[in-house]
């Protein structure tokens, strides 16, 4: 278990080392982000203990059950699934130090209270629906920057970026476009200067596609199926909080 873990580490920081080559990037512009969903914390350890710094789940019953084994490796945890109201008191309480699926006013206003009362700050990203697929969550790329722009009035949430999860598709182009709206809307947020928002992270790709969305400017790969093994459920269930483990 662990010899596959670590080859496949290998594999993928190659692939991101070489498309960011080919795309005159520096590779220190884009981390890897382990999707962990469904993986024992025993196997996130092997790639914690071996260089890998942030992990990422996408399911809160998941967050809280792993992290009594793996709070004392030094490491970030984000959150990158469909959140809950109901389930911000378990993401402040389980050391997430970023929330990747930020996409709607109510949740902000919440996150925010709950964050003053413990006088806390957290990172977000505004999670875009760049596909334009009703199964996917996220705010419309048409509303993104209003949305920001609220979002940015709540002192306790940090923007720092854009997150998508783009098109499940062979056909490259198509993903690309997807990738192509995030960072669109990366730069139009830029030249809007909003107080209190960074747009330094634009987190898309995954194992996939990851080599089109390092070349569209991504900054964060999140990469789970092609270093830990292949799931019992596609992709496309993990990124529901509302649907049972």
């Amino acid at each position: 278990m662990k010899e596959d873990i670590l080859y496949n580490l290998t594999l993928i920081n190659d692939r991101i080392k070489k498309a960011c080559e080919q795309s005159g990037r520096n590779s220190n512009e884009v981390r890897l982000l382990l999707a962990t969903k469904t993986v024992s914390a025993e196997r996130i350890k092997i790639a914690l203990e071996n260089g890998q710094t942030l992990i990422a789940e996408n399911k809160v019953q998941e967050l809280k059950e792993k992290y009594e084994e793996l709070k004392d490796i030094p490491h970030e945890n984000h959150f990158i699934g469909h959140l809950q109201t109901n389930k911000i008191k378990d993401i402040l309480k389980y050391g997430v130090t970023c929330i990747q699926s930020l996409d709607r006013l109510e949740l902000a206003e919440k996150l925010h209270q709950k964050l003053l009362a413990k006088n806390s700050t957290m990172d977000v990203l505004i999670q875009v629906n760049t596909s334009n697929e009703e199964s996917k969550f996220g705010v419309d790329p048409n509303n993104t920057i209003k949305l920001t722009r609220k979002i940015s009035r709540y002192s306790t949430l940090k923007i720092k970026g854009l997150m998508t999860i783009g098109l499940f598709s062979a056909e490259t182009e198509k993903v690309r476009a997807c990738f192509k709206i995030l960072k669109r809307l990366q730069q139009d947020i830029i030249t809007e200067n909003i107080p209190n928002v960074e747009m330094k992270e634009l987190s898309m790709g995954m194992s996939g596609d990851l080599e089109t969305a390092i070349e569209e400017g991504a900054t964060i790969v999140r990469v789970g199926t092609a270093v830990f093994g292949t799931r019992i459920y596609p992709d496309s269930y993990y990124w529901d909080e509302e649907k049972p483990l």
